[in-house]
């Protein structure tokens, strides 16, 4: 996707995913970068086209437990090295945990509140 196209701030943030297509998983690959909307994701390839529907889980360490987040999405864009996917669906407790990764990793974070929808509603981010 063109960063012209984009309107959600993209963070760095390097974690593992895994991505599961109707035809193919892809376990633990890397993510580069992070928004309240998509991830851009290395190692997912083959024949990926946009459109295609996925589902994904964030992996996320700490020291005392481990938490993943799950959402499905679709691949908006096709690289040679990764894809990037939006994100369609996620779930309450894993937008309010993609919401604090994005504050706490963002160098602007006052900025990004004018991102995030309306406390009050649903976390839909269609």
């Amino acid at each position: 996707m063109d960063a012209e196209k984009r309107h959600n701030t993209r963070v760095p943030f390097h974690t593992t995913i895994t991505v599961r297509f109707p035809d193919k998983t892809f376990d633990r690959c890397e993510t580069l970068d992070l928004s309240l909307k998509g991830v851009f994701v290395k190692g997912v390839t083959g024949p990926r086209t946009q459109g295609d529907m996925c589902e994904l889980s964030l992996h996320l360490s700490g020291t005392s437990s481990d938490l993943s987040l799950n959402m499905k999405g679709e691949v908006v864009g096709v690289r040679e090295d990764g894809v990037g996917l939006h994100f369609n669906e996620i779930d309450l407790d894993s937008f309010y945990h993609l919401k604090n990764i994005l504050y706490y990793n963002s160098e602007d974070p006052d900025a990004l509140e004018n991102e995030f929808p309306d406390e009050a509603a649903s976390p839909s981010i269609d």
